[in-house]
């Protein structure tokens, strides 16, 4: 069964443009060294430039320790922990219902 996973957080204002850089390098990481982790998406809140939240879809409970064990997520975290305001928020879901449409804008 797949893990549906949630991450949420602030960050100090002055390093916005350094946790936004890490994280389309820590998501390109994921993408080519990943293959049980089935999505790993990040948002900028538009209008609270400092809140993020993610959400990754692992295959199962392999693919998820793989993700949390890996050297992308060591180097991420050890950029992005130090500059959050209050830590990161980790919600686990079960899914309960879904519409998958193909295609469309990312």
């Amino acid at each position: 069964m797949s893990i549906h996973m949630t991450a949420e957080y602030r960050v100090r204002p002055e390093a916005v443009d350094q946790v936004t850089a890490a994280i389309r390098k820590f998501v390109g990481a994921i993408s080519t060294t990943e293959p049980g982790t089935r999505l790993y998406a990040a948002w900028q809140d538009e209008r609270d430039a400092v809140h993020f939240f993610h959400h990754f879809i692992f295959d199962d409970e392999a693919a998820e320790q793989s993700h949390r064990s890996s050297s992308a997520v060591k180097e991420f975290t050890t950029l992005l922990y130090p500059q959050t305001v209050s830590g990161v928020h980790f919600t686990r879901y079960r899914e309960l219902a879904a519409h998958h449409r193909a295609g469309g804008a990312a």
